[in-house]
């Protein structure tokens, strides 16, 4: 566990842990404190639901690279000016996971942005 001192200076860096950096995990407490420990490896290996939403999401996080730079500006624009309370990137992974279109069509109107092709 980093002392309280490091911690500090994290936070004061802007840097609030969640998840794995190197061999550490991190997150930060109901208390706001920032929390460390060695990262445990799992005991079992993964099954095979676990492998296929690994896939889905990595595909989709493939998907969010593979677009322009004016089109990954939309999808944060649109989710900032709809007031959700998640990034443009966490919009597009959803959309790519669920295929709601509705929703994003419902998030187009609320932005006034364009994110997916007209019907």
């Amino acid at each position: 566990m980093l002392i309280d001192a490091e911690s500090k200076v994290l936070k004061l860096c802007g840097f609030s842990p969640t998840g794995d950096f190197g061999p550490l995990t991190g997150y930060t407490s109901k208390r706001g404190k920032a929390v460390w420990y060695m990262k445990a490896p799992p005991k079992t290996p993964a099954t095979g639901w676990q492998r296929q939403q690994r896939s889905r999401f990595r595909f989709a996080a493939l998907a969010w690279r593979s677009l322009t730079s004016s089109q990954r500006a939309a999808w944060l624009a649109a989710a900032r000016k709809a007031r959700l309370n998640i990034t443009g990137y966490n919009l597009f992974v959803w959309y790519q996971l669920v295929r709601e279109i509705a929703v994003i069509r419902t998030v187009e109107r609320q932005s006034a942005i364009d994110l997916l092709p007209s019907d």
